[in-house]
């Protein structure tokens, strides 16, 4: 049985033979300000400090989410335990949703970041698309620069493919990389051979498959506009029913085993490998418990084979429109 009350003490993990050490599960913010809907219920900065009571030590942002707004409220939630906590954040991104890595621009972007965590360093600095127009050698090295001037920890790559990864190592070490990976979204691991060869760690984002895998989705036209879920190719009718009877399965074998789908689907991630760490946001922190619990459930070779059977290559649909498609180069 999985208590999601559990002691606030997380198993730690090593984020790649450079990176930093942080509990097994980590906290993505992104969903407190964007990309879910609107939110007039809950308290973001109560749910992120509740994170990091109950042992949560790696939390991330980004420029992007809000610009500047999820900063806030991440900096104001962690201000009381800064020194405990890993702090995540990216940039990359313009606001008219092109690409802007030149060194100038990722200055700049750090320091709105600092300022709008309120803090003297971020512990790692993603690049958070790779940049087509800028050579991958100078954002690495001017991330290099700010890990000199004691403004960054860590470097990390979000959606970058092999040839990237490689030619990034090579001038400043990627200590992560961020992709989207779940039960839903197998793609990735054709990079871990890279990413084990080089020691860089792993971060998997959309853990839960953008919450299909807590067993709570719906087609896609109840969701708001604002509300990603609303295009995901994953929701449209023809892939939606075939997703939903896959986590009906996954539920079946959860429940076997005294927990929620979605601390099945954690556990499964955490069973990938040491060098793996998922990030779940959520906006509820009954739901943050039960994503924290999964720490605890512990999956045999027969329930990774058994999951194995219901989705062998991932869920159906993709997992962005073609048009927004990270290229892996």
């Amino acid at each position: 049985m999985v208590d999601r009350r559990q002691a606030n003490i997380l198993p730690a993990r090593n984020l790649g033979r450079n990176g930093p050490t942080v509990s097994a599960i980590g906290y993505g913010a992104m969903g407190i300000t964007e990309y879910y809907g609107s939110d007039t219920t809950n308290d973001a900065v109560k749910t992120i400090r509740h994170a990091h009571e109950i042992g949560v030590t790696f939390f991330d942002t980004a420029e992007l989410y809000g610009w500047g707004h999820n900063e806030r409220v991440v900096g104001e939630a962690l201000a009381p335990v800064r020194d405990d906590v890993v702090i995540a954040t990216k940039f990359g991104w313009t606001r008219d949703y092109g690409y802007n890595s030149r060194p100038e621009h990722i200055r700049e972007v750090l320091d709105n970041s600092l300022r709008f965590l309120g803090v003297e360093h971020v512990d790692v600095l993603y690049q958070h698309r790779v940049d087509p127009d800028v050579p991958i050698e100078d954002v690495a090295g001017t991330v290099k620069e700010l890990i000199e001037a004691g403004k960054v920890g860590h470097f990390g790559l979000s959606e970058a493919g092999p040839a990237t990864i490689r030619r990034a190592h090579a001038v400043q070490p990627v200590a992560m990389l961020q992709t989207e990976y779940s039960i839903f979204e197998r793609d990735v691991e054709a990079l871990f051979p890279v990413l084990r060869e080089l020691g860089i760690g792993f971060v998997p984002y959309a853990p839960l498959g953008r919450g299909f895998l807590t067993g709570t989705a719906k087609p896609a036209d109840q969701y708001d506009k604002s509300d990603m879920r609303s295009f995901d190719p994953r929701w449209q009718p023809g892939a939606f029913e075939k997703n939903v009877e896959a986590v009906r399965q996954l539920e079946a074998l959860a429940n076997e085993r005294g927990a929620k789908v979605s601390q099945l689907a954690l556990a499964w991630l955490l069973a990938q490998g040491d060098d793996i760490v998922p990030i779940p946001g959520t906006r509820s922190i009954a739901r943050l418990e039960e994503n924290v619990g999964a720490v605890h459930l512990k999956l045999s070779d027969d329930d990774l084979r058994r999951i194995e059977e219901i989705l062998p290559s991932g869920g159906f649909g993709a997992r962005y429109p073609d048009a927004v498609m990270p290229d892996w180069t």
